[in-house]
């Protein structure tokens, strides 16, 4: 490998907005998410902020059979 063409690397503290905080390697010296494995719907189950019924209520109004 070429010297002094990689970037540095640090060992940083990940802050999710839920609270969560975990350690990471990375090129930047601070990282704050607003969804971590913690709190994302995929991995605790739940669904919140899912809209689908509305979408399709709007899709059905718009081009629906009448």
């Amino acid at each position: 490998m070429k010297k002094k063409i990689h970037p540095k690397m640090y060992e940083v503290e990940v802050e999710c907005a839920c609270g969560e905080n975990f350690t990471t390697l990375s090129t930047q010296k601070k990282i704050r998410v607003e969804m971590c494995s913690a709190c994302h719907p995929f991995y605790t189950g739940e669904q919140r902020l899912v809209d689908s019924a509305g979408r399709v209520e709007k899709f059905e109004r718009k081009y629906g059979k009448k």
